[in-house]
């Protein structure tokens, strides 16, 4: 069976995106792995498989324009990625919905809208970050050396936050804080410099569950948000903050509502095809 595929990143965080809107392909576990291996398959942070949302022309609820079907790396299941979502949405804006500026997309942690701005870029309505959840400790703890806060922006993450970004080995300290046994579903890492500038600007690294090592983590930059917008002024709330990752800048900031907007690009790649028996 030969696959087309589009290659997308959102600051170096790369996916391998489908179109399965026929809903025919059915990919497993073991060839999503092989697909995103960088030596021996395509290559990537994970893969989407842009679907039907299960309201989709059924008149069920608000009207969606898809379902992002996301896999991480290692072929396993995500509830959300905020940089996949923006790259669902330039999908559908390239393939499909060439002149609309709002999508609706349905994910595991549920519906987001996205927004494409005048600039190019994409807005995100992240919801409401949950501070209190089965996936990690309901107070903060320190592991391997961290002070770790927890936070949910849909998947779980641990936000550590440290003197010199340099100064810690996240190849070393990532797995083993990902995989700890108090972490029922593993969990996500940042860890986290505050760079004086005129406007907050935080440095963070990335580790993701069922990745490794990211550019960047749309959901991460949402979450470091989500733990130091406590110590914000009035007037810097007012303002996006930015989160520097090593693929580049998000920009983040809060509603009335106190939901996080998450800004960023999207871009495409390359397009090809890989044959699945």
């Amino acid at each position: 069976m030969e696959i087309g595929f589009t290659k997308m990143h959102g600051l170096g965080n790369d996916f391998i995106v489908i179109d399965n809107f026929s809903g025919r392909i059915k990919l497993s576990k073991g060839q999503i792995f092989s697909l995103c291996d960088r030596h021996k398959g395509i290559g990537a942070d994970g893969l989407i498989l842009v679907e039907k949302s299960i309201s989709f022309g059924e008149g069920k609820g608000e009207a969606l324009d898809c379902f992002m079907n996301y896999y991480n790396a290692d072929g396993t299941e995500a509830e959300m990625c905020g940089n996949g979502i923006r790259c669902t949405a330039l999908f559908l804006k390239n393939y499909y919905l060439k002149d609309k500026k709002i999508f609706k997309i349905e994910t595991r942690a549920g519906n987001k809208e996205v927004v494409y701005e005048k600039d190019g870029t994409f807005s995100v309505n992240m919801g409401k970050p949950i501070f209190s959840h089965q996936d990690f400790p309901k107070e903060k703890i320190n592991q391997e050396g961290l002070g770790l806060d927890f936070v949910s922006m849909g998947n779980p993450h641990a936000v550590a936050f440290v003197e010199n970004l340099e100064a810690f080995d996240l190849q070393k300290i990532g797995p083993l804080i990902e995989n700890n046994s108090i972490f029922p579903n593993k969990i996500n890492l940042e860890i986290v410099e505050k760079n004086t500038q005129a406007l907050p600007v935080y440095k963070v690294k990335v580790w993701e569950r069922g990745c490794g090592a990211t550019l960047a983590c749309g959901t991460g930059a949402c979450a470091v948000y989500a733990i130091v917008k406590k110590s914000l002024s009035k007037a810097e709330l007012e303002k996006e903050i930015i989160i520097e990752l090593p693929g580049g800048k998000l920009f983040i900031k809060e509603n009335e509502r106190g939901e996080i907007i998450m800004r960023g690009e999207a871009k495409g790649v390359f397009s090809g095809t890989f044959e699945i028996d």
